[in-house]
């Protein structure tokens, strides 16, 4: 599908998770598109109704929607006379991902966006999708229902992304590995006694990307490439075995694919999340994005190191359960979600977040998960086992 010009009809597209950095940067390329190349029917935030009116306003959106219902009369009101519909609550957000559309940004953060993600790819058309925790928790069922729908999956984690630009999907077999790059955060160089005082307001000072503070602790703890390697292994015709993550402070190596014959092909970039999903915009086609460009030159070095699986234990449980498989991926994201918000409330320590995850592994192990219900039964499982040890670490 080519990019819509002013001459065609313009791609009518969706943002789940609108108010969110994902979100804000894809409205802000929208604008830089050009004039009747995009035109928006749904957007979806959380619980930020004055955002999202904004939003909806500017961008002429058909329908906003806010996931809690308490705030739903302020959204109402601040659209009053616009003739903009809106709606409020869980169904609502589902139902908005499920309206036509050609093109959807998935990017609710967490296992809550899991329903409209898959509501979205069994509509069909284009989903690009920010929210990995989908595929960490649902792999098989959001692939399945990718195929049934015909739907395109396409990446906007900057390293799947990368990966995506680089990879011969024509003869997967003669790919030997893939590798995530990751910057390593703000904890990269401490040791474990420097990192067990680690506050919130350190662990979101991300020394590249500026993201939402989910992401940023998970990215501190390098529980983000965990679940990126989960990601990765679902999305790529590559054994878990030949993914690769290597740290890269200067985070301008998004991704890198290693081919039979020797040959590595990397995609570059400026940490930006806006380059990858300008990608996913305007794919198959490119769109100018009025981005700083890459100087390597300036940049003078890229170094590259393995991770250490004794500061940062995250790795090796993503990758424990992945190869556990069954609803162990599950079990790993639910914990984490609940140990990372504890953290950030101030009721959990720092390196606690990945004792917890290994605690709830340990306890719940890899449960059968046969469809939507029992991901949804384990998850609510999980964070009901991992806020109890929680409670119990903070004692």
């Amino acid at each position: 599908m080519a990019l819509s010009g002013p001459s065609a009809a313009p791609r009518r597209l969706t943002v789940l998770g609108s108010t969110g950095s994902v979100g804000r940067s894809t409205l802000a390329l929208i604008e830089q598109a050009a004039p009747g190349a995009f035109a928006v029917e749904a957007l979806v935030a959380g619980s930020d109704a004055a955002a999202l009116a904004a939003q909806a306003r500017r961008h002429g959106a058909r329908l906003a929607v806010v996931a809690d219902p308490a705030a739903h009369g302020a959204l109402r009101d601040a659209l009053a006379g616009t003739g903009i519909e809106t709606a409020a609550g869980a169904e609502a957000v589902v139902d908005a991902a499920a309206r036509p559309a050609d093109w959807t940004m998935a990017a609710i953060v967490g296992a809550a966006g899991l329903r409209s993600t898959l509501a979205a790819l069994e509509r069909g058309g284009i989903l690009a999708f920010a929210n990995k925790e989908s595929l960490v928790c649902a792999g098989g069922i959001v692939l399945a229902a990718a195929r049934r729908s015909g739907a395109t999956l396409l990446p906007v984690d900057s390293e799947h992304n990368a990966i995506f630009q680089a990879l011969d999907l024509r003869d997967p077999a003669k790919v030997e590995k893939i590798v995530l790059t990751a910057s390593g955060g703000p904890c990269r160089a401490m040791d474990r006694g420097e990192m067990r005082a680690v506050t919130p307001e350190i662990a979101l000072r991300h020394p590249v990307w500026k993201m939402g503070a989910k992401i940023s602790i998970d990215s501190a703890t390098m529980m983000n490439k965990g679940l990126e390697l989960i990601e990765a292994a679902h999305l790529f015709p590559v054994p878990e075995e030949r993914i690769e993550v290597l740290v890269h402070p200067q985070s301008a190596v998004h991704g890198l694919v290693q081919y039979a014959d020797g040959s590595i092909l990397a995609q570059l970039g400026t940490p930006d999340m806006r380059t990858p999903i300008a990608h996913a915009l305007a794919w198959p086609d490119r769109m100018a994005v009025a981005l700083p460009r890459l100087d390597l030159a300036a940049l003078g070095r890229l170094d590259f190191m393995p991770p250490d699986p004794v500061r940062f234990p995250a790795l090796r449980l993503a990758r424990d359960a992945l190869r556990a498989g069954a609803g162990a991926p599950v079990v790993l994201n639910a914990a984490n979600e609940v140990a990372v918000a504890l953290f950030l409330d101030r009721r959990l320590g720092f390196l606690d977040i990945a004792a917890v995850v290994e605690e709830a592994l340990d306890l719940l192990g890899a449960p059968p998960v046969r469809g939507l219900d029992d991901v949804l039964a384990l998850d609510a499982a999980a964070r009901r086992e991992a806020a109890r040890m929680a409670t119990r670490r903070a004692a």
